[in-house]
């Protein structure tokens, strides 16, 4: 059964029990990376990621620690293009690009509309180009914005969970009917959609979190979606850690991560990714993590059913 705690996890409490934020600089992104993913075509394509230096996000979600890296106040106008730049400077080339800004995208605090044309100008070079976005920030800037690339957009929207006890306790500030219809929005006109399904939140048994992420990704391709990412929740942001101490969270285990990516996979309704970022956290055998992880990033870039590792842990 779950189990919730006879306090509110709001803002104010979450805000409360954090730690200190890391150093950042305006005019630098605080990380970049390239990484492979199958693509809605079916190809392997080669990914330029970059963690933009941002404000940090108005809402103040219970398992985020994007705060960690974030400024006190808006970046000026100018600062985010010269951020991508900086950071593709440093990368392969890549035929697509994410842009996380620890936050939304089309949230005009975050990114200056005024910097759009710049940005899409940049990315130029890619077939696509994915940002993140809060439902209430997804309107007809996006289609501004969406027009002015190049290449294709694809907006990721957090649906998290739809438990529906558990979602309002993560402080999300949405509903499932908003997540439907922001999808709706974008896919009638053009967008791709990525949703953002968590493994294991606060205040579900093991079990639990395996069936609920499972209910969310048949929610979210029921929605339109075209792209399911499941992303293990991790301590560390100063909520969790708090909510780990009473017993009311605990990180899933890399088999369960493996349960759910079979699961969608199997649903043959679109792709489904297994987030594998710190992944040896969720391992607690050293005999088996390697052909695990192995396995998960096989199966991500195939989309196709792989064997089970057999090991006696």
């Amino acid at each position: 059964m779950s189990n919730f705690p006879g306090f509110e996890t709001d803002g104010r409490w979450i805000r409360s029990v954090r730690g200190e934020k890391a150093p950042v600089d305006p005019r630098l992104p605080y990380g970049w990376f390239n990484e492979k993913e199958r693509s809605l075509q079916g190809g392997i394509e080669e990914v330029s990621a970059i963690l933009l230096t941002n404000r940090e996000c108005p809402f103040t979600c219970l398992m985020c620690d994007l705060w960690k890296h974030t400024t006190g106040k808006p970046v000026p106008a100018g600062a985010i293009p010269v951020q991508i730049e900086y950071a593709l400077k440093k990368l392969r080339p890549a035929t697509l690009l994410k842009l996380y800004n620890s936050g939304s995208f089309f949230d005009p605090g975050a990114i200056p509309v005024e910097d759009y044309r710049r940005i899409a100008s940049i990315s130029s070079v890619f077939e696509q180009v994915l940002v993140e976005s809060h439902t209430a920030f997804v309107g007809e800037t996006c289609l501004e914005f969406s027009r002015m690339l190049k290449g294709q957009l694809q907006v990721a929207i957090g649906l998290e969970t739809i438990h529906p006890e558990l979602l309002p306790r993560l402080n999300k500030g949405m509903t499932l009917e908003e997540f439907k219809k922001s999808v709706e929005f974008l896919q009638s006109n053009g967008i791709s959609t990525r949703a953002f399904v968590l493994l294991r939140p606060p205040f579900l048994s093991e079990e639990e979190g395996v069936e609920w992420a499972c209910r969310s990704i048949d929610f979210a391709f029921d929605s339109g979606v075209d792209i399911c990412s499941v992303i293990p929740v991790r301590s560390g942001n100063g909520a969790l850690d708090h909510l780990a101490v009473d017993g009311y969270f605990k990180e899933p285990s890399i088999q369960s991560l493996e349960k759910v990516l079979d699961y969608g996979i199997g649903l043959n309704r679109g792709l489904v990714f297994a987030d594998l970022w710190d992944l040896e956290r969720f391992s607690v055998c050293n005999r088996c993590f390697e052909p695990r992880k192995e396995r998960l990033d096989r199966v991500n870039l195939s989309q196709e059913a792989v064997g089970p590792v057999s090991c006696n842990c």
